[in-house]
């Protein structure tokens, strides 16, 4: 019988207020990780607190205005996600926030239970440390926000990954769910975007969750925009985008570990694919948004 249902949640299936999606920890029925989309016409202001989280500000569309601690942040954002990486904001636990958007933008609020405090940082676009993973048509393009850069947090992971369509991403299939030398337990958030095709037709991709050592699960689903799937374990992958409609997905880590480190281990059944990415090409359709200088 497939766990669909327990773990994936559907567009405007957990909106509230201006949030049109909070999938918290209760709500995913884990300890670590949550996100929330905070959409605002223009104009508008959302407060709140961060309670027990530490987040990232990170705007999907639209600029806006973080006031944290009496300091006002200004985030220039971007249009869309197709075609730009964005700055944004790391506000600890325990911390007021207000939101403000003259123009109005959705704003993504990707975040995890801190143990640890860390500073308020606004990070400019730049600190973002971009790349192209795969060739052939596992190409895909990798935004890291608060992995692998210079961003200190407490236990949060953030990136987001562009697939062209036709592509396969999230694959060879790979877990972490067990803490060993080269693997850390990390609660895992999908966070999709569809690019609408030819005539703004809405597109769809697919997503596989399956067993591991740590448990059974079985997740196999069409995803649309805004949809999120929730990944407590197992092995993840493929996110398949359907040809004609490109793939967005942000994702959201989190785990007990002190040293917000991801690493993660293949399903040996299907590691031998990345040997076949020496004999092919990126994808010629990629990268979508600029790249970022490799340090």
């Amino acid at each position: 019988m497939s766990d669909n249902d327990k773990y994936v949640f559907r567009a405007g299936s957990t909106e509230h207020g201006r949030f049109e999606t909070d999938v918290d920890q209760a709500r995913a029925g884990w300890q670590w990780c949550a996100i929330r989309v905070l959409s605002l016409r223009a104009g508008e202001t959302e407060a709140f607190s961060t309670g027990d989280d530490e987040l990232l500000v990170l705007p999907l569309e639209g600029g806006c205005i973080v006031e944290v601690d009496g300091i006002a942040y200004e985030l220039d954002g971007r249009a869309e996600v197709w075609t730009a990486i964005t700055d944004y904001l790391y506000i600890p636990r325990g911390t007021d926030v207000t939101i403000f958007s003259a123009q109005g933008g959705r704003f993504a609020l990707p975040a995890s239970r801190a143990t640890s405090d860390h500073p308020v940082r606004y990070c400019p676009a730049t600190d973002v440390a971009t790349g192209l993973r795969g060739t052939g048509n596992c190409s895909r393009q990798v935004n890291n926000y608060a992995l692998g850069n210079a961003v200190s947090t407490s236990h949060l992971l953030v990136c987001e990954v562009l697939t062209p369509g036709g592509n396969w991403s999230s694959y060879p299939p790979h877990k972490h769910d067990e803490h060993t030398d080269v693997e850390r337990v990390l609660e895992e958030i999908y966070y999709y975007e569809i690019r609408p095709g030819r005539g703004d037709e809405p597109g769809m991709a697919l997503q596989r969750i399956y067993p591991s050592p740590a448990g059974d699960i079985d997740v196999c689903t069409e995803v649309h925009s805004r949809d999120v799937v929730v990944m407590p374990y197992g092995y993840h992958g493929p996110s398949v985008a359907a040809p004609g409609y490109d793939l967005y997905y942000l994702n959201v880590m989190a785990g007990p570990a002190e040293d917000a480190t991801w690493l993660m281990t293949d399903d040996p059944h299907h590691t031998w694919i990345r040997d076949t990415w020496d004999d092919a090409v990126v994808d010629p359709r990629l990268p979508m948004t600029p790249l970022n200088p490799q340090e």
